[in-house]
């Protein structure tokens, strides 16, 4: 007869079991081809309430149980400014799924909606910001965000599109602002259909985006650059299946010689600084 199991544990059994091959396969795969833990570290799991870091939290979790390199976690959550209601879910999800949480507030929320510009860009920083430092002053090295498969992709996409440049989201990379701390993202190879096939199935509901600003905008869901992202790669999908993983393996396949100009450590470069010595074209 099987043991009567606790909510939280029947949750931890579904990353193991019923969604292994969706999600605890390719979480351990990028952990690993990334070398995203390493022994010793002390790492800062960012929660922001959403299903992206709840389920990235439980993760990280039987990581530290079933994993074979010893490492620490602290489960931040930082509060920018939510509203009552979302504050109280974050914290009731918490309390369910069983992640000893580590709350602090910032009033984010109340200095980037007074910005004149799309303020956005400055939360994102800010947020940043307050995360490294929470994280430093608990002694961890490593911050560790919800980052999926499908951010990455529609990064490369939007970056090209919007941004001029051909442009991605690594798995890790070096604070530029906090010497010696790291940030990784662990989730870099889930999909996110199958978190939220996850929640759907243990019946976990989460808060969606709480900014205040997009609370206030009707239609800036609607208007996202993301979202028109989203849409188009959906709309793609229908006659080529593989068109996600094809930009995912893109992202490690890039031909330099191909490129007429490139950034690398802060500098551009031409193609002209090395042509010459290119060999040539068969």
């Amino acid at each position: 007869m099987a043991r009567n199991m606790e909510y939280h544990q029947k949750v931890e059994q579904s990353l193991l079991k019923k969604y292994r091959k969706e999600l605890w396969t390719p979480f351990i795969t990028a952990v690993n081809r990334y070398e995203l833990i390493q022994p010793g570290d002390k790492i800062a799991v960012c929660i922001s309430g959403g299903k992206d870091s709840m389920c990235m939290a439980k993760l990280m979790q039987e990581v530290q149980r079933h994993g074979k390199v010893p490492f620490e976690a602290e489960f931040l959550v930082m509060d920018p400014g939510y509203n009552a209601a979302n504050r109280r879910k974050i914290e009731e999800n918490a309390a369910a799924l069983q992640v000893p949480v580590t709350i602090f507030e910032t009033n984010i929320f109340d200095v980037a909606n007074r910005t004149e510009r799309t303020p956005c860009y400055l939360c994102a920083r800010m947020r940043r910001g307050h995360l490294y430092s929470k994280a430093r002053e608990l002694g961890c090295n490593k911050i560790s965000l919800g980052h999926h498969f499908n951010d990455v992709i529609e990064t490369v996409v939007m970056s090209m599109f919007f941004g001029g440049q051909l442009q991605s989201m690594p798995p890790k990379l070096h604070s530029r602002n906090f010497p010696g701390m790291e940030l990784i993202r662990p989730m870099y190879m889930v999909h996110e259909e199958d978190i939220i096939a996850w929640a759907r199935y243990n019946g976990l509901e989460f808060i969606q985006c709480a900014c205040r600003f997009t609370e206030q905008s009707a239609a800036y869901e609607n208007g996202s650059k993301r979202r028109e992202i989203k849409l188009l790669l959906k709309t793609m999908k229908q006659d080529n299946p593989d068109i996600e993983k094809s930009i995912f393996r893109s992202v490690h396949n890039l031909h330099l010689d191909t490129m007429a100009g490139f950034k690398t450590e802060g500098q551009w470069h031409s193609f002209l600084e090395r042509y010459e010595s290119l060999a040539p074209e068969e």
